[in-house]
């Protein structure tokens, strides 16, 4: 995760751990934590049709690499002058905590429990996609960015945690998008929310910054990382008690509440 973009969550994560636990429920920090585990150790979970799954998407991002990396950079360049993506750009960077930063203020203004998960799911996933995946990949592979304009098979590994592959403005966003859209049943939430994260991979090819292949990617750590951080958590925090803000006027306080 970016410098700037742990400056901005340090508030969000300030809000999330006012948030305090009952005996039966883990804190907040240990609610992350168990969520990296259970990303890190996903692979030992997984079925022949997991495996599968992931050898396809191995080879699409390949082929998009080898096939529509070149083309589609000299297409986006083509288009170079007004920038129509600066403010899009962003909802993969400083809008993102701002974003989960206004779900958990309304949650907690309007008694929405759903909508403070949004922004506590949000930066878990933030955390574990953008901080820790997209890093630890970006680190080992050091791939050069299109503005390097050293080609599409440019590699420094051990060299650059700020390097193409992937692309963590497209993860934080999609990251985002998958929480969202997990957490609402409306088909229009969902819509929105991944074409605002598609405009953000878009982006980051039209500002030269990432190839298509490095988006993609992208894109799917941050989706497959978010929903698996949502179902992991909703299953956490079936039937369990929890000690939550009850802000009122005249009142402050705190509320026992059990979900079934």
């Amino acid at each position: 995760m970016k410098t700037s973009l742990r400056f901005f969550c340090l508030p969000l994560l300030a809000l999330c751990l006012t948030h305090t636990a009952s005996a039966d429920e883990l804190s907040y920090p240990e609610l992350v934590i168990d969520d990296m585990k259970h990303v890190v150790t996903a692979p030992a979970r997984w079925d022949e049709a997991d495996w599968r799954k992931v050898g396809w998407t191995s080879l699409a991002v390949l082929g998009t690499a080898v096939v529509i990396d070149r083309p589609w950079r000299d297409e986006m360049r083509r288009h170079t002058g007004s920038d129509p993506f600066i403010q899009v750009e962003r909802f993969g960077s400083q809008y993102a905590p701002v974003v989960l930063g206004g779900f958990y203020l309304a949650g907690i203004a309007g008694d929405n429990q759903n909508a403070v998960e949004v922004a506590q799911d949000g930066l878990a996933a933030s955390i574990i996609a953008s901080g820790l995946v997209s890093t630890t990949i970006k680190l080992t592979v050091g791939r050069s960015r299109p503005r390097d304009n050293v080609g599409i098979a440019h590699f420094r590994p051990l060299s650059d945690p700020n390097a193409s592959f992937p692309s963590g403005h497209t993860t934080e966003a999609f990251a985002l998008a998958s929480v969202i859209s997990s957490h609402y049943d409306e088909a229009w939430v969902g819509y929105t929310a991944y074409s605002v994260a598609g405009l953000v991979g878009v982006a980051r090819t039209y500002h030269d910054a990432h190839f298509a292949s490095d988006v993609l990617l992208g894109a799917v750590i941050g989706t497959l990382v978010g929903n698996s951080v949502v179902a992991h958590n909703k299953s956490l925090r079936s039937n369990k008690l929890s000690l939550q803000p009850d802000l009122s006027p005249g009142l402050l306080g705190v509320r026992l509440v059990r979900k079934f």
